[in-house]
């Protein structure tokens, strides 16, 4: 079975419907108890196709007593500290000591591999428009996230070189069905929920006239037309880690994990209204003050190499399902 550490979490619940379609069998690790994501069949957690298990990742103890209770084969490590819960020395603490325990878990249950994830966070300051795995990286970070990862990438190639199977997965901006109704980083989210939830109170009317006249979602955020980012839909971030899991030989210890390009709010609010008609969200025009000077994308190269992944979902694509996600009741 494969361990998921944040099995019931946003990118955890697709990495196991992922690995599930591919066949495997998982264990969804939390520090929550509660039942399965919804993307997880009845069938399957009844069959024990998907397993949730109450987990500390901090606890030794906690984490090796689901290997007592399962043979686990591989572990993808997404389980982290919720981001502002804490002081930011409490948070660094809190990951690297999850990661050290699951990694000393991993050398105890002889694992394939051991998948951790990372972030596009970490290139902050390297000079884009194609973010490639092998870029110097500078010490410093501007948030506890890359920060938090920076140490993770250094324990995990440490343990690398004493034997264990670890793979680094930087992940990209990840949206979609379980995801924040609105992300700090960028528009997509709150620009898809505004949307549907305006097309649903107007009858398809779409933006509330006080919002298109700002250039802002209902929530108050503006976006600009021009700003973009490295965007992967939920579904292919989690097909792309359950294939770093599985994939027999992997050529290097690193992988970029994202679409691939560039996306900017422009083409988002072209999609939303291409799906949901009337309700294409007004934009500032131009790019915000914060915009960098080039937008940077993951080069992700060696992913599609060396486990034939290639993005599924296309924008107009992506939006359907996410808006069709939505419509159908489920809050985020």
């Amino acid at each position: 079975m494969i361990l998921v550490t944040g099995g019931r979490g946003f990118i955890g619940a697709h990495t196991v419907r992922a690995l599930l379609d591919l066949g495997e069998h998982c264990v969804l690790g939390q520090r929550a108890a509660g039942p399965p994501p919804a993307l997880v069949d009845e069938r399957e957690a009844r069959d024990g196709r998907a397993v949730v298990e109450q987990v500390d990742c901090t606890d030794l103890g906690s984490v090796l007593a689901v290997g007592r209770r399962h043979r686990v084969t591989g572990i993808v490590h997404l389980a982290a500290a919720r981001m502002g819960a804490s002081e930011p020395l409490d948070e660094l603490s809190a990951n690297a000591a999850g990661l050290f325990t699951v990694l000393r878990a991993a050398r105890e249950w002889g694992v394939g591999r051991v998948v951790v994830a990372s972030t596009i966070g970490l290139y902050a300051g390297v000079a884009g428009p194609a973010l490639r795995e092998d870029a110097p990286l500078p010490l410093a970070s501007p948030h506890p996230i890359p920060a938090s990862k920076k140490i993770a990438e250094v324990v995990a190639d440490v343990a690398a070189s004493s034997g264990l199977d670890v793979v680094a997965a930087r992940i990209g901006a990840i949206w979609g069905p379980l995801g924040r109704p609105s992300s700090p980083f960028f528009a997509a989210p709150r620009l898809v929920h505004a949307a549907v939830r305006d097309a649903a109170a107007d009858g398809d009317a779409g933006t509330s006239p006080a919002a298109a006249e700002a250039g802002r979602t209902d929530e108050g955020t503006p976006s600009y037309a021009g700003d973009a980012i490295d965007m992967c839909y939920a579904r292919d971030c989690g097909r792309a880690l359950a294939l770093l899991q599985t994939t027999t030989t992997l050529r290097h210890r690193t992988y970029n994990v994202g679409g691939g390009r560039a996306v900017a709010n422009q083409e988002v609010a072209a999609a939303i209204g291409r799906v949901v008609p009337g309700s294409a969200p007004a934009l500032l025009p131009g790019r915000s003050p914060a915009a960098p000077a080039v937008d940077a994308c993951l080069d992700i190269t060696r992913l599609r190499e060396d486990t034939g992944y290639a993005p599924a979902y296309e924008l107009d694509r992506a939006v359907a399902d996410y808006v069709g996600w939505l419509r159908a009741g489920n809050p985020r």
